[in-house]
C-alpha cells in the first residue's frame, strides 16, 4: 500500500469514527429508560417500547465495538503495521482494505 492509499484509509477511518462518536453521544443524551403510563398504554405498546430500547442498546454496543476496531487500525497505521495479516504476515489486498479498513486478516487466513 503506497503512502497516498494509506492516507486515504486513515482519513476514511477518522471520518467514520467521528460519525460514530456523534451518533453515540446523541444516543447517550437521549437514551433514557422507557417509562410508560400503564393505565393509558397497552401491553403491546409497552413491549414495543422495550424492544425498541433493546435495539437501540444493541446499536450502541456495535458502535462502541466499531470505534475500538477503528482505534486499532489507526494505531497500526502509526506503527507501520497497517495492511498486514495478523496470521500470516502477508499484505492484505487493497480491495479488501477498501471494503473494510479495519481488516486484520487476509482473505486466505479468514477462511
Amino acid at each position: 500500500m503506497n503512502k497516498s492509499e494509506l492516507e486515504s484509509m486513515k482519513h476514511q477511518l477518522k471520518t467514520v469514527k467521528d460519525k460514530l462518536i456523534i451518533d453515540e453521544t446523541e444516543f447517550k443524551e437521549s437514551g433514557q429508560t422507557v417509562e410508560l403510563d400503564q393505565t393509558r398504554v397497552g401491553r403491546i405498546s409497552r413491549m414495543d417500547a422495550m424492544q425498541t430500547q433493546q435495539m437501540a442498546l444493541e446499536q450502541s454496543r456495535r458502535r462502541q465495538q466499531q470505534i475500538l476496531k477503528i482505534d486499532g487500525a489507526l494505531k497500526r497505521i502509526e506503527l507501520d503495521e497497517y495492511g498486514y495479516c495478523f496470521v500470516c504476515g502477508e499484505e492484505i489486498s487493497l480491495p479488501r482494505m477498501q471494503a473494510d479498513p479495519t481488516s486484520t486478516r487476509c482473505v486466505d487466513c479468514v477462511e
